[in-house]
C-alpha cells in the first residue's frame, strides 16, 4: 500500500523534521517561562516533575483525543502493546525527562545545550550497534561530527572558559544520561511500529509517562503555583501541543527512514533553541553573530552528509 504522502522523500522529511526541531526548540524557552510563571524554584525536584507529568499526560491526551477524532470513535491501546506502551514510557518519557528536567535545573544551558547535541550520536549508534537496524558508515560519522561542531561553535562562541569544563553528576551527568534514553526509545519506536500503529503508541505512553511522573511529583510534595494566571496555563497547553505534534510526526518519520536519517536533524533542535530564546528570553548574545551563521551552515552540511543520494543497501 503505498501513502498519499511519500514519507521516505527527502524533501518531506526535511519539512517534518524541520517542524519538529522548530517545535522542540521552543520547549526550552517556553520551560524557563513556565519556571518563572508557576514559580518553581529550580532546587524544588518535585514540582518539576509534576510540571513535567501535566504537560505529557496533557500530550497523550491531545494525541489520543485528535486520533479519536478522525477514526470517529476512541482509539483504545491495541490488543498486545502493553509492552510497547510501557516500555516507551519508561525510556522516552519518565526516564529521559526526569534526569533531562533535574540535571537543567543543575546545569548551565551552555552545557545542556552542548550535551544534547550528542543524542545524535547515540541515536545512530543504538540503531547501529544495538538493534543492527543498519550500518555505521563513515559518511553518518562523519555528518554527526560537522553536525555537532556547529552545536559546540554557536554555543561557546563568546562564553568564556570560566567554569566550561567544570562537570556536575546532577546537572550535565543528568543531561547526558536524557540522551541515552532518547536514543532508546527512538530505536524502540522503530520497533514496535512495525506491530502498531505509532500515533496510538504514542499517546498512550505519553500518558503513562506523564501519569508517573506526576504522582512521582506529588507524592514529593511537589506543587503548582495556584496564582499562576490564564497566560501559564495556555503555555502549559501549548507545551502539551507540541509534544504531541513532534514526538508523534517524529515516530512516523522513523518508522518509514533510516534512525540515522531521521535523528542528524536533532542538530537543528539548539538552532532553534538559541534563536526563540533570544527572541523570548531576551537572550540575544549568541543570535545573528557570525558563530551562528557558521554553525548553521556546518549544521546543514552534516545533515546533507548523512542524507545524500547513496546506493541501496
Amino acid at each position: 500500500m503505498k501513502n498519499k504522502i511519500d514519507l521516505t522523500d527527502r524533501k518531506i522529511v526535511l519539512l517534518v523534521a524541520g517542524l519538529c526541531c522548530f517545535l522542540w526548540g521552543s520547549a526550552a524557552p517556553s520551560i524557563k517561562i513556565g519556571y518563572e510563571w508557576f514559580q518553581i524554584e529550580p532546587s524544588d525536584t518535585a514540582s518539576i516533575l509534576m510540571f513535567a507529568g501535566i504537560r505529557f499526560l496533557l500530550a497523550g491526551f491531545l494525541v489520543i483525543m485528535y486520533h479519536s477524532i478522525i477514526s470517529g470513535h476512541w482509539i483504545l491501546p491495541p490488543k498486545g502493546s502493553g509492552t510497547a506502551v510501557a516500555s516507551l514510557a519508561l525510556s522516552q518519557t519518565i526516564l529521559q525527562y526526569m534526569f533531562y528536567y533535574v540535571g537543567l535545573s543543575h546545569a548551565s544551558g551552555v552545557h545542556s545545550a552542548i550535551i544534547t547535541g550528542t543524542n545524535v550520536f547515540f541515536s545512530m549508534l543504538c540503531a547501529s550497534l544495538v538493534f543492527r537496524y543498519e550500518k555505521l558508515e563513515m559518511h553518518k560519522i562523519a555528518g554527526c561530527i560537522l553536525g555537532f561542531l556547529g552545536i559546540a561553535i554557536v554555543n561557546l562562541a563568546g562564553a568564556g572558559t570560566d567554569g566550561m569544563f567544570s562537570f556536575s553528576f546532577f546537572g550535565e551527568g543528568f543531561v547526558l544520561f536524557a540522551q541515552l534514553f532518547y536514543a532508546v526509545s527512538g530505536s524502540l519506536v522503530k520497533k514496535y511500529a512495525r506491530d502498531f500503529d505509532v500515533v496510538t503508541l504514542s499517546g498512550y505512553q505519553f500518558m503513562a509517562g506523564g501519569l508517573a511522573l506526576l504522582i512521582i511529583g506529588a507524592a514529593c510534595g511537589g506543587s503548582l503555583s495556584g496564582a499562576a494566571g490564564p497566560a501559564a496555563y495556555a503555555l502549559l497547553l501549548y507545551m502539551g501541543f507540541l509534544s504531541a505534534v513532534a514526538y508523534t510526526l517524529w515516530g512516523v518519520l522513523l518508522k518509514y527512514n533510516p534512525v540515522s536519517r531521521v535523528t542528524v536533524f536533532g542538530f537543528m533542535n539548539p538552532m532553534f533553541g538559541v534563536l526563540l530564546s533570544a527572541i523570548f528570553l531576551g537572550e540575544s548574545g549568541q543570535a545573528l553573530t557570525w558563530n551562528t551563521l557558521v554553525a548553521l551552515i556546518l549544521v546543514c552540511l552534516g545533515i546533507y552528509v548523512v542524507n545524500r543520494e547513496r546506493r541501496a543497501q
